[in-house]
């Protein structure tokens, strides 16, 4: 664990690594450091609900790097299920569509991933915050709408299966800005011909930032009513001896 920056730090500009909990969005973790903090702060690059792991945010005069810290390379690692889809591409809509896996082999997933390794085109999931005509993707997909959105350039360096437990295959992607992780898992899934979704994902790093570093946003209230306290103490003692 890094060493942690003092209070007068956050208030002035530092970076925290907050480590995402399940179900919370990214402007839940944010708005509650905000609000015990009472600091200017933001972050650079948003995780799904559903997902768990590594946000960069920033304080103070450090908000004015945060576009720097959006274009680093994005580690995760997660669960693809396979046999089935959704619209979301993960698990918060209803898998539907299901077909056998049985006769999918192990040596089929492990070569199904040079398709999606490189510098390659992919498909945003229509549930996204893209804007498509001004207005958010998901706005549009949700009122039924139909949505059409290009294709994005990006690179994944590095996709490794780390165990196959069928139904589940479970991964380890480094990949550029911009990778939508669901549209990963319902391409692959595709490639197979079974279809596939999202089951679990976590970010593990940004650039050179770990997760192993951060704290959940819970643990970041705690050490900062801890350590501000712990400084008001440090200043009233100064004062006494200064009296004495």
């Amino acid at each position: 664990m890094k060493k942690l920056p003092l209070p007068q730090e956050l208030k002035r500009g530092a970076v925290l690594l907050v480590d995402k909990p399940y179900t919370w969005t990214s402007f839940d973790a944010i708005h509650k450091l905000k609000i015990s903090m009472r600091a200017k702060i933001g972050h650079a690059g948003t995780l799904d609900p559903m997902a768990t792991g590594l946000l960069i945010c920033c304080t103070g005069e450090m908000t004015k790097q945060i576009s720097g810290y959006q274009q680093l390379p994005k580690e995760y690692t997660g669960i693809i299920h396979l046999g089935a889809v959704t619209p979301t591409f993960d698990l918060e809509s209803t898998p539907e569509q299901e077909k056998p896996v049985d006769h999918i082999t192990p040596e089929q997933i492990y070569a199904a991933t040079a398709q999606f390794t490189g510098d390659i085109l992919q498909m945003p999931p229509i549930h996204s915050a893209i804007k498509k005509d001004g207005k958010r993707a998901y706005d549009l997909a949700r009122a039924g709408k139909e949505v059409v959105l290009d294709a994005r350039a990006i690179t994944i360096a590095e996709f490794e299966i780390t165990a196959i437990q069928m139904p589940e295959v479970h991964f380890r992607v480094l990949c550029s800005t911009g990778t939508y992780i669901r549209s990963l898992a319902n391409d692959f899934g595709a490639a197979l011909g079974c279809g596939g979704y999202l089951q679990a994902l976590r970010r593990t790093k940004i650039g050179n930032f770990s997760v192993d570093d951060a704290l959940t946003p819970e643990q970041w209230i705690t050490y900062w009513k801890e350590a501000k306290a712990a400084a008001m103490q440090a200043k009233e003692e100064d004062s006494t001896l200064k009296e004495e």
